[in-house]
């Protein structure tokens, strides 16, 4: 990965550096200098090397998520001197030097997608990767601040309560009633974990939004939705009537659906948040297996349950045939 070499102070108010990043990325690297050490509205030096030879350097402001935000030849780097080689086949360098009294400790390092460079604009493809990470300028110490602790609990917290317990709990509900009273208590038991564990994924999630520079109001809002639709199930609970009611039918219905709703909300938010954090193929498959896994299974038990109660309706009528013939003959 990207970093710095080499940095040192060359006069009071000019700093020195020397930032390298590998030939393999074939693509370009960039080392931005930002305030709070996110992204938006940081400054950075972008450098590329292609495969042809010819590469360059210039300046971005980073002003916002979406790639038209990234403005090429701005920024508030007062950089001089720049120059970028490549002195041997397997790393490039970038040496510029910042009139500053103190640069920015908080760096950004980010590689562009394999392949991709600046357009004949100067404009540039979100990049594929990016890390951050705090300098101590007078010891020579770089410390990385990562989100990927916080980004996988967050996921694997989500991924496991709204989309796969919430499924196996809502299966218990509706083809093993016959299991009465177990039946109920791991469904509420399920559920409650499900809901509990969600709710505490979303909320590592709306602090995670804060920590990356990524436009995740899409996911956010889905995920509002899904937590919105669990408290109403908690709601649906608390006020469930009592069987004999008339009111449980509807109630039946309101809990089933928004159930069923919150479900796919999940799903479908949960391949979407897997895209967003570009996690490998490895994630989208073992979840993608899991929900198919749980797709069979209650495909097979819906047949069964098919099956059940036509056996049940065959079974009725044959029992009602012979009764109707003897009323008739003695009649």
């Amino acid at each position: 990965m990207q970093h710095i070499e080499q940095y040192g102070r060359s006069s009071p108010d000019v700093w020195s550096f020397i930032f390298s990043f590998p030939t393999s990325i074939n693509a370009y690297a960039a080392i931005g200098f930002s305030n709070d050490g996110k992204m938006v509205k940081s400054s950075a030096l972008v450098g590329w090397i292609s495969g042809f030879g010819s590469g360059g350097m210039n300046e971005y402001y980073l002003g916002g998520l979406s790639e038209s935000d990234v403005v090429p030849g701005r920024g508030d780097l007062d950089y001089m001197n720049a120059t970028i080689i490549q002195p041997d086949p397997s790393l490039v360098y970038m040496i510029f030097q910042l009139k500053t009294n103190q640069p920015s400790s908080k760096l950004i390092y980010s590689i562009g997608p394999n392949g991709v460079f600046p357009d004949k604009n100067g404009k540039l493809q979100q990049h594929s990767d990016a890390i951050s990470t705090v300098i101590d300028y007078s010891q020579g110490v770089t410390s990385e601040v990562s989100s990927l602790k916080l980004r996988r609990s967050h996921g694997i917290m989500n991924m496991a309560s709204w989309s796969i317990l919430m499924i196996i709990g809502s299966i218990i509900a509706r083809h093993f009633k016959q299991w009465n009273p177990i039946w109920f208590y791991l469904h509420a038991s399920i559920q409650t974990i499900s809901f509990v564990a969600g709710t505490v994924g979303t909320l590592v999630g709306f602090a995670l939004s804060k920590k990356v520079d990524v436009n995740v109001h899409h996911h956010k809002n889905i995920a509002i939705i899904i937590l919105v639709l669990g408290i109403l199930q908690v709601f649906a609970i608390i006020l469930r009537p009592k069987p004999e009611s008339k009111l449980r039918k509807y109630w039946n219905w309101y809990h089933h659906y928004v159930g069923r709703i919150l479900i796919i909300f999940a799903v479908v938010n949960t391949f979407y948040g897997l895209s967003l954090a570009k996690e490998g193929s490895k994630w989208f498959l073992a979840y993608g297996v899991s929900i198919a896994i749980l797709f069979i299974i209650t495909i097979i038990l819906e047949v069964r349950r098919w099956i059940i109660a036509r056996r049940e309706t065959q079974s009725t009528k044959n029992s009602s045939h012979p009764q109707s013939m003897e009323f008739a003959y003695h009649t």
